[in-house]
């Protein structure tokens, strides 16, 4: 019984690490897509880059397609920074919770971004973003 334990052991352990190094890289595309995009003000090289042409986009304010993407971000010229948070991995999920600072001085947003990953490129994404107020009726931050 304590062999057949440990040969099953043995025999997930290269699966485990592999999904732990697989999580790892999608953390890393995801960070650097949005990185390029939205802190490097690179949109389009950053779309060529990591988005799949199959692209699929849940915020309803941009279409679907790496394309759409590169046509409703390239050419924005602002100051925006966003500051990474957390990331968080799950099979082939990627979550990044950020403060998103669209002018400096402004409180800016809470977002929350949902990408999807096949083959080390993003094919889907989802968003939510809540406005920073400017009270809170508790001492915590939104992160």
């Amino acid at each position: 019984m304590k062999n057949m334990i440990l040969m099953t052991c043995l025999a997930l352990a290269p699966i485990q690490s592999f999904a732990l190094s697989t999580l790892a890289q999608n953390k890393k595309i995801a960070q650097d897509f949005y990185e390029l995009a939205f802190n490097q003000h690179q949109p389009k090289e950053a779309a060529l880059k990591y988005l799949s042409v199959e692209y699929v986009q849940h915020n309803p304010h941009v279409a679907s397609g790496r394309d759409a993407f590169i046509k409703a971000f390239d050419g924005e010229k602002d100051e925006s920074k966003t500051i990474f948070k957390r990331l968080i991995a799950e099979d082939d999920l990627v979550v990044i919770h950020a403060h998103k600072i669209r002018k400096p001085g402004e409180r800016g947003v809470a977002g929350i971004d949902i990408f999807r990953l096949k083959n080390g490129k993003i094919t889907e994404h989802w968003d939510v973003n809540q406005a920073i107020p400017e009270t809170s009726a508790n001492e915590n931050t939104m992160f």
